[in-house]
């Protein structure tokens, strides 16, 4: 017998409103939707399948502040290949000028 889905992340979805835990809904399969949930220290991803089945994966910080240093290296490493449009400039200041 197949399991509704659907049911199960409205219930879940219930359940986060009741205990006040914001969340916010995203389809990246086209056979899923996925509950973001950010809190503190830690990101969680929950899919709900139409199957039935729910996939859990959670991120946990490691308690480590980054000073604004770290944007230089969000860029070195994950950064495409330059291409003909517009181009990023590793030099770009992030702080505020107010």
């Amino acid at each position: 017998m197949k399991s509704n889905g659907f049911g199960k992340l409205v219930r879940f979805l219930n359940q986060l409103e009741q205990e006040r835990i914001s969340y916010s809904l995203a389809h990246h399969r086209d056979e899923a939707v996925m509950v973001n949930l950010v809190l503190p220290g830690e990101r969680w991803e929950v899919e709900f399948f139409e199957d039935g089945s729910v996939e859990v994966e959670r991120f946990v910080s490691n308690g480590e502040i980054d000073g604004e240093e770290a944007l230089t290296q969000l860029f070195t490493i994950y950064s495409q290949p330059e291409s003909n449009s517009a181009k990023f400039t590793q030099n770009t200041n992030f702080a505020s000028t107010t």
